[in-house]
């Protein structure tokens, strides 16, 4: 018989942040750790048509777009996956990552390297520790 769980806020006995759950099998893992922490749609002027814990977008020239976080991260220990609207095109988190930021850039995927760059609507999913 499958049970439903209905909560408004769940706490760690612990500490609040210290709630470990099981996965498949006995994997386990902290609960935290597994939430996005930011996300961000961005249009091809850094735009944001959806986003969150994303504060604003920055259009720093053709395909190079900062989006600056609402809460910081931790540290610059946090991972970043992208991805851009076009098929034939790359989005990638490069060389700019900041507790407070980080940077998102677009280009023209070529046979073995990154080609020139191109304004695209680009997404982003952040993981890691908040402040």
């Amino acid at each position: 018989m499958a049970s439903v769980l209905k909560v408004d806020s769940i706490t760690g006995v612990t500490s609040a942040g210290d709630i470990t759950i099981t996965g498949e099998g006995t994997a386990t893992m902290k609960l935290q750790s597994g939430v996005v922490k930011a996300y961000a749609h961005g249009s091809n002027s850094a735009a944001l048509p959806s986003s969150f814990n994303i504060a604003s977008g920055t259009d720093n020239g053709t395909g190079d777009y900062t989006y600056a976080f609402t809460n910081n991260m931790s540290s610059l220990n946090y991972t970043i996956t992208t991805s851009c609207h076009s098929a034939g095109l790359a989005a990638t988190n490069r060389d700019s990552q900041a507790a407070g930021s980080y940077k998102v850039q677009v280009f023209q995927r070529g046979n073995s390297t990154l080609g020139s760059a191109s304004d695209q609507v680009n997404y982003s999913a952040v993981n890691g520790d908040l402040a």
